[in-house]
């Protein structure tokens, strides 16, 4: 009975860590099951929310959306368009003229690209300390001599990029019409 003992002792001391290795085993699988089931409820989350955002740009950017927007900062259609045709001569095609506008349009209180704050988040700041220059108003005088000084650009915050589409010239316009 002896030489029985050591071994059955060993037999038993395999079987325990065997199963105690497959307890391991199961329990490691389990959690990463359940990282899994985590990872794609929050997939599942994002891509709702990117559907929603995705869909709100969509309804902005349709045209009659951006007609009304335009219309509430108080811009008017464009009047008669004229086209200028290159490739054969340069020929002028069709009738420039003004926009039409009956009533004086009146200053626009609407912020043109309203904020939106991310919730338990602050918009940015506005600077205050930098008047604000409209757009319609007319570049100070430069003395003779001077080289003109270069157009104010707006601040921005961190991450945004600034795009001045229709620079600040010193010149006025040749073409004797007026910009909206």
């Amino acid at each position: 009975m002896r030489g029985r003992t050591p071994f059955a002792v060993l037999v038993v001391v395999l079987l325990a860590a065997g199963l105690l290795g497959l307890l391991a085993l199961n329990t490691a699988l389990n959690e990463g099951s359940f990282e899994l089931s985590r990872l794609q409820r929050q997939t599942t989350k994002a891509t709702d929310e990117q559907q929603s955002l995705q869909h709100e740009i969509d309804q902005s950017s349709a045209p009659d959306a951006l007609a009304r927007r335009a219309a509430e900062l108080g811009m008017v259609p464009a009047g008669g368009m004229a086209f200028l045709d290159v490739p054969n001569g340069g020929k002028v095609i069709g009738t420039p003229g003004p926009a039409k506008d009956s009533p004086p349009v009146k200053k626009s209180t609407v912020e043109p690209w309203p904020m939106k704050a991310a919730p338990g988040t602050q918009a940015p700041a506005q600077p205050s300390a930098a008047p604000s220059a409209s757009p319609s108003a007319p570049p100070p005088a430069q003395p003779t001599g001077q080289a003109p000084a270069p157009p104010p650009t707006p601040a921005a915050s961190a991450g945004d990029s600034v795009i001045q589409l229709n620079p600040v010239t010193t010149a006025p316009a040749q073409h004797g019409g007026g910009t909206r």
